[in-house]
């Protein structure tokens, strides 16, 4: 898994509690849920990282909803920053990565 080896869980505070479930109907146990199930691809978000490395993972839930989270690793905690449903254009990517996975 590489950059998630060493986590301990995930980091739910009063920022970010409710956050995703107002804004794009994205409870956290289905941002949690991501991360337990494959394909699950990460990739570096420069252009959003400031202080601290934020990156952003491409995932579906148990029930196959497909998200993009956004987040950050914090003294070994999952900290999700935002997760809501893949564009179209994402979900193509997405999609293409499976196909290319399951022929190996």
């Amino acid at each position: 898994m590489g950059k998630l080896d060493n986590i301990a869980g995930f980091e739910w505070d009063a920022g970010n509690i409710d956050k995703n479930w107002v804004k794009h109907g994205v409870s956290n146990a289905e941002c949690e849920e991501v991360f337990f199930n494959t394909p699950l691809l990460i990739r570096p978000d420069s252009s959003h990282s400031r202080e601290e490395v934020r990156n952003a993972a491409f995932g579906r839930t148990d029930a196959e909803r497909t998200l993009f989270v956004v987040f950050l690793v914090r003294n070994n905690h999952i900290r999700v920053i935002s997760a809501r449903d893949m564009t179209d254009k994402e979900l193509e990517v997405y999609r293409d990565r499976l196909k290319k996975s399951a022929k190996i």
